[in-house]
């Protein structure tokens, strides 16, 4: 199954797609696809550990709120981030295990400032969940 894909689909920022068989799948795999675009994510060892949780009032408002956590965390922590492992998922509600190790500019990427609201959905489908969802790089 496809984890993301980029789409083409703006000029100075960056669009995915996300998919996911469970809202657990489709978070791991959107905060895959902002690791991928934010450094070498295949190169990033999971040596530290940061727990995160979020609430929000719908499950799209939650995806927005998760992928502008992990953005700050580069910021504030200093940190890169391969590997996530949800302890906990709902509609409004998500605790994750963040893992990782500190910035090392050799294996940075693209510096993404932020979420973007523009075409940002999140979708039951036949086959799970599906999100839209770009970055301002």
């Amino acid at each position: 199954m496809v984890k993301y894909k980029s789409i083409n689909d703006l000029t100075s920022d960056v669009m995915y797609e996300a998919y996911g068989k469970n809202l657990k799948e489709l978070f791991i795999n959107s905060a895959l696809a902002l690791f991928n675009t934010v450094c070498q994510a295949s190169k990033i060892k999971p040596k530290t550990k940061k727990t995160i949780e979020i609430k929000a009032n719908s499950v799209q408002d939650l995806l927005y709120n998760w992928l502008s956590e992990l953005i700050a965390l580069v910021d504030t922590e200093q940190m890169f981030f391969s590997k996530f492992r949800i302890l906990s998922v709902n509609e409004n509600h998500i605790k994750a295990e963040c893992y990782g190790e500190e910035i090392t500019p050799s294996k940075g990427g693209t510096v993404v400032k932020a979420v973007l609201y523009y075409k940002f959905k999140v979708e039951k489908v036949k086959q799970g969940y599906r999100a839209k969802f770009g970055f301002d790089i």
